[in-house]
């Protein structure tokens, strides 16, 4: 009788656990946590964009080859922000970040770098999808609060397209590693979106040139938008439209070499994101000349006039081209 009551004891408490546990795993208490996983609503959106605290979906950055081979690109002018920064042998690479909408394919992917490591930080734990990077930082990016997605470990998302020769051919299927569209709340940015501010110079055309590379931003006032050129050609999709940009900064950092070489031996150079400086803000056929603030790696960057009034963006997609400070 007693080893009965025993097992019978013993079988109640199991299945006490095993409720338990279930109730957990539908409230979203999982084990391997991602997007979303915390099951917590994400804040209401304003006019001055999401704070770095905002939970919910985090977004989705994806590394874009930016050599003449790799282009047209695919999926770019889907992106709620591009950053374009310097890279080996002066030339210049872009990192495309998603939080409102989601294409079905973006490229092509390529490398990541150390500077892409706080650049990130502002975001919360995002997916940053890359083909690969140097050894020597592997261990970096697996140690950055952030999910890395690659070939290696996402097979199914990555794909080869026909067209272009290889390494400028590797594609991405967002949808595969990101399940859901992360929301506007995903980009803790720190960028404020509103009216225009008073002043301003008329700007028809503004370039940023690095060693190896070019960009241009056109004001076009039948688009209302910036059109994007790069190396002096006009800077089209690969479904042949033209790119264009709502707003354009240039911000002016220090741009130092880094602890990393490329297989040529050139040094990588690493852009500091975190500090303060000038930038020019580009909007609505004028420019700004601001000052930029981004105090730690886990904030978003603020840009304000010379009074210290917050600088807004246009509703749109937003260019950040990293330039090295005069």
């Amino acid at each position: 009788m007693r080893r009965g009551t025993r097992g019978r004891r013993t079988a109640t408490a199991a299945a006490l656990l095993a409720a338990t546990v279930t109730a957990a795993l539908a409230a979203g208490c999982t084990s391997e946590g991602g997007p979303g996983d915390d099951g917590r609503g994400a804040p209401k959106e304003s006019e001055q964009g999401a704070s770095p605290s905002a939970t919910g979906p985090s977004a989705l950055a994806v590394k874009i080859d930016n050599a003449a081979a790799a282009r047209p690109h695919t999926g770019v002018d889907a992106a709620d922000v591009v950053y374009a920064e310097q890279v080996e042998g002066g030339l210049s690479r872009l990192m495309a970040v998603y939080a409102t909408r989601l294409p079905e394919t973006v490229g092509p992917v390529r490398s990541a770098r150390e500077s892409d490591l706080e650049l990130l930080r502002q975001f919360d734990r995002p997916t940053l999808a890359f083909s690969g990077a140097q050894k020597k930082l592997l261990p970096l990016i697996d140690k950055a609060p952030l999910r890395p997605e690659t070939p290696g470990n996402a097979a199914d998302a990555f794909f080869r397209g026909s067209g272009k020769p290889a390494p400028h051919n590797l594609y991405l299927r967002p949808g595969r590693i990101v399940p859901e569209t992360p929301g506007r709340a995903a980009l803790t940015t720190g960028f404020r979106y509103g009216p225009a501010p008073e002043g301003g110079t008329a700007t028809d055309s503004r370039a940023v040139r690095y060693p190896a590379a070019r960009f241009t931003f056109t004001w076009s006032d039948s688009r209302d938008r910036w059109l994007v050129g790069m190396d002096g050609t006009p800077a089209t999709t690969a479904d042949g439209k033209r790119m264009t940009a709502a707003t354009v900064v240039v911000q002016y950092v220090n741009v130092r070499e880094s602890a990393f070489r490329d297989f040529l031996g050139n040094n990588t150079p690493y852009t500091e994101t975190v500090g303060s400086g000038k930038a020019t803000v580009l909007r609505d056929g004028r420019a700004w000349d601001v000052d930029w603030k981004r105090e730690k790696a886990t904030d978003g960057t603020s840009f304000t006039t010379g009074d210290g009034t917050p600088v807004n963006f246009a509703k749109g997609q937003v260019w950040v081209v990293y330039s090295k400070t005069p």
